[in-house]
């Protein structure tokens, strides 16, 4: 039995991979923006807690990663909750996911939602801090985060999924992906001991793929650690 963390789970994937990580036995806690958001969260009860505040803002994220302390060390901490538009779109998607991060103890598994349109994001960081950055761009860089933590860290894993284009509320009802595959691969790398690699994987359906180029780039990572930081005022360590 593992316990899990899961953020943007009151719908759409976050709320399909909380529910089969519950019905596999493991503990879940959920996380959702606000209490109004737990309405569409079926049987409370069987979480075994939930954490609640807005990823859109700094110092709502660091209230969910303190309430998330109070469950101790998490076993796997799956960063699902992703928006599509600007100019919450760095902020939730790349900026929420580093901060918690740095501020919850180290999982024992970390796993990232990113997106096929990674592919076309910019490698130009100062978009960050001026928040222009496209939902593109918040996802190679959450790509990037994923990767440049796959060793940093003893005993813990990182990876990062492409779930792909899935007809839930922010794919749209024309996403041509199976909405039932779009969360195995979370829950599988969250629970299972024979994934191969063991850390570093960008996935798609339970098989890697070839991630950005600037994603895997040392370099890269380098300086987006360092703005993030920087921006954040919240050191990696």
């Amino acid at each position: 039995m593992a316990l899990v963390l899961v953020t943007g789970a009151s719908s759409g994937l976050g709320r399909n991979t909380a529910m089969a990580l519950a019905d596999d036995g493991h503990d879940v806690v959920i996380h959702v923006r606000s209490p109004a958001r737990l309405t569409y969260v079926d049987d409370t009860a069987r979480w075994k807690g939930v954490v609640v505040g807005d990823l859109a803002k700094l110092d709502e994220i660091r209230g969910i990663a303190g309430q998330a302390a109070e469950f101790g060390r998490f076993d796997a901490v799956i960063h699902n909750a992703g928006v599509l538009h600007s100019p919450e779109a760095v902020t939730v998607n790349t900026v929420a996911p580093y901060m918690l991060t740095a501020l919850m103890d180290k999982p024992g598994r970390l796993i990232y939602l990113s997106s096929s349109m990674h592919r076309t994001g910019s490698t130009d960081l100062g978009r960050l801090a001026a928040g222009t950055a496209s939902y593109n761009d918040s996802k190679l860089w959450v790509t990037t985060l994923a990767l440049a933590l796959a060793s940093r860290w003893e005993g813990t894993s990182s990876h990062a999924v492409d779930p792909g284009w899935v007809p839930t509320r922010m794919g749209g009802p024309g996403a041509s992906d199976d909405l039932a595959a779009g969360h195995q691969t979370q829950l599988w790398l969250a629970t299972h001991d024979d994934v191969t690699p063991d850390t570093g994987g960008y996935w798609y359906h339970q098989r890697t793929q070839t991630p950005h180029p600037a994603s895997r780039d040392g370099e890269f990572q380098a300086r987006l650690v360092q703005t993030l930081e920087s921006h954040t005022g919240v050191l990696l360590g």
